[in-house]
């Protein structure tokens, strides 16, 4: 599984765990709507570790549960 693919589906499990909208998590995350649904449909395949870090916080996960 490469990369891009592990990260959006974590990102995706981790949002259905915590019962959030993409909307949500973009809010919490404070990173815009658009970033988030790129990066969980794969759009966006490397984001930048900021980004990956806001919404890794905003799910309380760290960034390698989302890596990995």
């Amino acid at each position: 599984m490469s990369t891009k693919s592990t990260i959006a589906g974590n990102i995706k499990k981790y949002r259905a765990k915590l019962g959030i909208s993409q909307d949500k998590l973009s809010k919490i995350a404070d990173v815009t709507y658009n970033t988030i649904i790129k990066i969980e449909s794969g759009v966006t395949s490397n984001p930048r570790v900021e980004t990956l870090k806001s919404i890794a916080n905003a799910l309380n996960v760290s960034i390698d549960d989302l890596m990995k």
